[in-house]
């Protein structure tokens, strides 16, 4: 086998690189972790909901995030069912215009009235029709759902929707500004 000289470079290039930190190489690592959710592990009966059946306390977990981009003005948190039987899945909390110097959501922050929350943040309402955390409450029998947990930095310092907008809403805005998201996934099954 003949190695070329502009072969060799790349792979000494490569080398090099991958034995750099993350961030020398310029890579943003954003990523969200919680003191109360563990990445694919059961969620705590204080986080699921008191609603159709279930008896859970509805507080919503801590969430933490560091690592975002360059560029970030604010932040968006949500929190997603992909497996309630619905046909479109179950948005359980939807928080936007998280200032940018946040990286935090203390447990509990999740309160119908956004008591928790940062001045000017926003709650978004849910698949129960209004704002605040609605936590997990899957039908008696099904496999344990997925409650996926995502943070968004945005590009923007505010998303301009109405107070009643839908979380499909929300997230449309989500989207159209993201720079980065990063996710947490637990379950809950009764």
């Amino acid at each position: 086998m003949r190695i070329t000289f502009p072969a060799l470079s790349l792979a000494a290039a490569l080398l090099l690189a991958s034995a750099m930190p993350a961030a020398a190489q310029g890579a943003s690592r954003f990523s969200l972790t919680s003191p109360d959710l563990k990445p694919g592990g059961t969620i705590a009966a204080r986080h699921v909901g008191n609603y159709m059946g279930c008896t859970g306390q509805n507080v919503s977990p801590a969430l933490r995030w560091s690592g975002a981009p360059a560029g970030t003005k604010s932040f968006a948190v949500t929190a997603y069912d992909p497996d309630a039987p619905t046909g479109s899945g179950w948005w359980h909390w939807v928080v936007y215009n998280i200032p940018a110097s946040a990286t935090t959501l203390a447990a509990g922050a999740g309160d119908p009235k956004g008591a928790g929350l940062p001045s000017g943040v926003a709650q978004g309402n849910t698949d129960v029709g209004q704002p605040g955390y609605f936590g997990p409450c899957p039908p008696p029998g099904d496999k344990p759902h997925r409650y996926i947990f995502t943070v968004y930095a945005l590009k923007t310092a505010k998303i301009d929707v109405p107070a009643t907008a839908t979380a499909a809403m929300v997230g449309f805005n989500l989207h159209a500004n993201q720079l980065a998201k990063a996710t947490l996934t637990a379950r809950y099954g009764r």
